[in-house]
């Protein structure tokens, strides 16, 4: 699934360190705090456990959200030079994860 990772870390070091880590998963910036990239569930989960080890104040955060193919689309980029989040030469395919706003609305009735 593809994975967005944002993070705000006040060290110079342990930033580029993350920014590395991440990157070896083998996400690829998009701005100067995010990457974004293909993730299974089990990396993802083993990703989490280990980024918090580059957290050096209590201001620093880490966010790494999963977004679904739905999730996806709705994505808009606000940019000089027009781009989309759907360039990236990721392939989707279905989904061993999906999100629940898109389960919940094709549960409905």
């Amino acid at each position: 699934m593809r994975t967005l990772v944002i993070y705000d870390i006040s060290e110079d070091n342990q930033r580029s360190k993350l920014r590395e880590h991440v990157m070896n998963y083998g996400l690829r910036p998009i701005q100067y705090s995010g990457l974004l990239g293909e993730v299974n569930s089990h990396d993802r989960f083993v990703l989490i456990r280990e980024v918090e080890k580059y957290l050096s104040s209590e201001r620093d955060s880490i966010y790494i959200i999963p977004l679904c193919d739905g999730c996806l689309k709705l994505c808009k980029i606000i940019a000089k030079q027009g781009r989309s989040m759907e360039e990236d030469e990721i392939e989707i395919v279905g989904g061993e994860d999906e999100c629940s706003s898109s389960r919940s609305s094709t549960t409905r009735s």
